[in-house]
């Protein structure tokens, strides 16, 4: 424990970069900061930092000590929480990474329902794409992911899966909103508004495109789906979202369909953590309560879907 402020020097000196920038940001002098890492290495008996021209990054022995860290720190908040849970008080704090798709409404209403039952718990929602998802359990940023068709899976232990197909997004008043089936020809053949190749929904649209020879050619590309859905209103262009991000505003003004699985075949919304590694209590808790929501909402259906 008496290392706990040279280790939080440690992580913000490999995050920033730079021993000056981390002073800086820890409100700290950077010769103080300087001399109690060196201190640290001195003691360690390795050093931690490459020096270069532009700052400093972590070598291979920074990058084991700051992994052990990161893991110690877990287990010791884990061990909090269990000592909470023996007053009969359930305290600790829960951080989530997650795709967009998941703020509107799923993830407040989870999270204000467990909070409900355990106020002394907190959370951070972090708001990433399917790549830093993952890097976000790896370097114990976030002790759980929910998010759309990650990427690597390497040191992803999936708890729950649920299949999400991609819907189209438009205005009542579009043309192919009177359709009963969407076909994929259809979208790309008129205008759209697309997200970024790094999002999960665009990676199946590009990956189907090219199987019938088309190409997603988006009249607007953004990293935001509250763009997309707000878009489609002015330009009465087609937007791309997955069903649990959506629901029927109640004017009649929006329509929501899932592309034709034939054409486009359902992605999957995974919730998991980090491979091997024993979550805090309430990050456990909050797991088995998202894996059970998320079963009955692929049971139920129940994503408001206007004039399906």
């Amino acid at each position: 424990m008496r290392h706990l402020q040279t280790f939080l020097m440690i992580e913000a000196v490999a995050r920033a970069g730079s021993m000056r920038k981390a002073a800086e940001d820890m409100s700290i002098t950077a010769s103080a900061l300087v001399r109690r890492i060196n201190r640290f290495e001195d003691e360690f008996g390795a050093e931690l930092f490459e020096r270069l021209p532009s700052g400093v990054r972590l070598n291979s022995a920074g990058e084991l000590l700051l992994h052990h860290y990161r893991a110690t720190r877990s287990d010791l908040l884990r061990v909090q929480g269990q000592v909470a849970d023996l007053s009969g008080e359930r305290r600790g704090h829960v951080s989530i990474a997650c795709s967009q798709a998941l703020l509107p409404y799923f993830l407040p209403q989870e999270i204000a329902r467990y909070r409900a039952d355990h106020p002394g718990v907190t959370f951070s929602v972090h708001v990433r794409d399917r790549a830093q998802a993952e890097q976000d359990l790896a370097s114990y940023s976030s002790d759980l992911a929910l998010v759309f068709e990650p990427v690597y899976l390497v040191d992803f232990e999936v708890l729950h899966v649920i299949p999400q197909p991609v819907h189209v997004v438009m205005r009542a008043d579009h043309p192919l909103a009177a359709r009963l089936e969407i076909r994929l020809r259809d979208c790309l053949d008129v205008p759209h508004i697309a997200p970024s190749a790094k999002f999960g929904v665009r990676h199946l649209l590009d990956f189907a495109a090219r199987r019938g020879s088309r190409r997603v050619s988006p009249v607007v590309e953004t990293e935001s789906f509250d763009m997309i859905r707000h878009y489609v209103r002015h330009e009465n262009v087609i937007g791309f979202q997955i069903g649990i991000g959506l629901r029927d505003p109640g004017d009649g003004s929006l329509v929501f369909r899932p592309i034709a699985e034939r054409d486009l075949p359902a992605g999957n919304l995974i919730l998991g953590q980090m491979r091997g590694r024993a979550l805090p209590v309430a990050s456990a808790r909050f797991a088995v309560q998202l894996a059970a929501s998320l079963k009955d909402y692929a049971a139920g259906d129940v994503v408001e879907r206007s004039g399906a």
